[in-house]
């Protein structure tokens, strides 16, 4: 396999993407924070003494997607059409799972930009949580789904 962001002399370069067409590119992402018993019911019944927790994850993980290409060395910047995030609950596990959906017309994929929305979205609710439950857990990122590009579609359960 051959790694794409080193120049012939080895150095780090950011991919040259001008040849490609441009196509729709949409990924998901998701991942989750585990949290203790009080800590879930205080994010539920909206009583988190810093306020609406998901609500603010929310804004602050599409804000991450926007902002990918300044956190990541060597992303493209993108001009997304569409950034999204959700959340499920899991109240026996005290389990919140983020997902994020990102769309755009463009030469490369929004996978990372998927990925960082959930990245921030979850720190967001850590951060936000935290004078509560110093031991929530993030784990389990990964990219659920992606399309667009000549490598086409990707589906993590099929």
């Amino acid at each position: 396999m051959e790694f794409t962001h080193f120049d012939e002399n080895g150095h780090a370069a950011m991919v040259d993407v001008t040849g490609k067409d441009v196509s729709e590119r949409m990924a998901v992402a998701e991942g989750t924070i585990t949290v203790s018993e009080e800590c879930f019911r205080k994010i539920s019944e909206g009583t988190i003494e810093k306020g609406d927790v998901l609500g603010c994850a929310r804004i602050a993980g599409i804000m991450g997607a926007k902002k990918t290409s300044d956190l990541i060395p060597l992303c493209h910047i993108l001009n997304l059409t569409k950034a999204a995030v959700d959340f499920e609950k899991d109240a026996e596990a005290h389990q919140i799972r983020a997902i994020c959906t990102v769309r755009c017309k463009g030469r490369t994929g929004v996978e990372m930009e998927a990925l960082t929305g959930v990245s921030v979205a979850l720190l967001t609710i850590y951060d936000m949580c935290k004078a509560v439950d110093k031991s929530m857990e993030i784990g389990q990122i990964h990219l659920l789904h992606k399309e667009g590009g000549k490598s086409g579609i990707y589906d993590r359960g099929a």
